[in-house]
């Protein structure tokens, strides 16, 4: 699993309508809480603020990490994808994923 850190760049997993976020919004980390939940701004093309959320793990991915200035690779944001999932639904991605290959 990657670990979140400060200015990593995440993606949402989940839609947040109560702050008009949609699922694949990206956002900035600008604050670890130390128990699990992340301070994560959005913001617009302008810069500017739209959202500040506190989230749990569980609702975003790290798609880009700052402190080596890389985005993640495919593999990577679907292993991050696939490990926040319950096993039985881990199950049917592995059985989709043979699927492909018939």
């Amino acid at each position: 699993m990657i670990k979140p850190e400060l200015f990593d760049l995440v993606e949402l997993l989940v839609d947040l309508p109560e702050h008009n976020l949609i699922m694949g919004e990206k956002g900035t980390i600008v604050e670890d809480y130390n128990d699990g939940c992340y301070e994560i701004e959005f913001s617009n093309d302008l810069g500017e603020t739209i959202a500040l959320c506190s989230l749990p793990m569980q609702q975003f991915i790290v798609i880009w990490k700052a402190q080596n200035k890389t985005w993640l690779s495919l593999t990577e944001k679907l292993t991050a994808l696939i490990d926040k999932l319950p096993k039985e639904k881990q199950q049917k991605v592995l059985d989709f994923t043979r699927s492909l290959y018939q």
